[in-house]
């Protein structure tokens, strides 16, 4: 596991960017899982005041007090604005899920000066890994990329 992976998941309050109203996103998942495994994880939504009984904020500068992570599940095209808004807030702990990630963010963010975990989904590094996922990361040490 690399170095960035490793500090993410060592980070115990993260900002969740890209929950949903839709129960099926990736996004709401990841909230509901990293909290079931202990994580102090806070909603972040554009629009929604509340995610799963928890306020939502608006943005990861709102949030208070700061986070050490932010995991960020939307659209590419989002991403700059979001480390932006992180790189302000103090937030050097990026993890930028699988479908989030472009070669312009990835730069953005090394430019930021943040530590940015890639190329991985976050439910095969933070313990306890389960079902499927623990299965993925078998497949990953096995092909040598965890």
């Amino acid at each position: 596991m690399d170095q960035a992976k490793q500090d993410f998941i060592n980070c115990k309050r993260i900002a969740v960017v890209g929950i949903s109203r839709s129960d099926a996103k990736f996004g709401n998942m990841t909230f509901k899982e990293l909290k079931s495994r202990g994580y102090d994880v806070i909603p972040v939504h554009h629009e929604m005041e509340t995610f799963d009984g928890d306020r939502c904020y608006k943005q990861v500068s709102d949030i208070s007090p700061k986070v050490e992570g932010v995991f960020i599940n939307v659209t590419p095209g989002r991403v700059p604005e979001i480390l932006q808004d992180a790189a302000g807030a103090g937030v050097k702990n990026i993890w930028l899920q699988q479908g989030s990630e472009s070669a312009a963010a990835i730069e953005l963010g090394k430019v930021l000066g943040m530590s940015l975990a890639t190329h991985g989904c976050i439910l095969m590094y933070a313990e306890p890994v389960k079902s499927f996922h623990s299965f993925h990361r078998w497949v990953w040490k096995l092909a040598k990329k965890y």
